[in-house]
């Protein structure tokens, strides 16, 4: 089965998405990734989808599922490299996407994910100690 590598990186996950993604990848996706997120205890999770030139109304559904179970799961999502024609088909189908952040690239993405961390650490000060 086709299947989506997904890297760790220190406390992050990051998801570079270079194929076409269909229905059913997707949900494979979906499903790797929160399984990711709670074995490994990511803190955060970029997902790069520079390379899509179009999105449908089901894969950005998913794209905000994803970033719901990841808040769940204590970790931030990030999408970077948004296509301009992949932004405009969003907003022409309605979909806001509630609570999915975005970057430009990965590298201003990562800085998003390091810093969110930085508040959360700061907001729980027990947050990183163990008992």
């Amino acid at each position: 089965m086709e299947r989506i590598p997904i890297l760790k990186m220190g406390e992050f996950l990051l998801v570079s998405i270079q194929v076409d993604v269909h229905d059913r990848l997707a949900l494979t996706l979906q499903d790797d990734l929160t399984n990711r997120i709670a074995r490994t205890s990511a803190r955060g999770v970029l997902i790069d989808i520079s390379t899509l030139d179009m999105v449908d109304s089901f894969i950005g559904r998913m794209l905000g599922n994803i970033s719901a179970m990841s808040r769940v799961l204590d970790a931030e999502t990030v999408v970077v490299g948004m296509q301009p024609s992949v932004a405009i088909t969003l907003v022409e189908l309605g979909l806001t996407l509630p609570g999915v952040r975005t970057a430009l690239n990965v590298d201003k993405g990562m800085a998003m994910l390091r810093a969110s961390l930085v508040d959360t650490i700061e907001e729980r000060p027990d947050a990183g100690r163990e008992s």
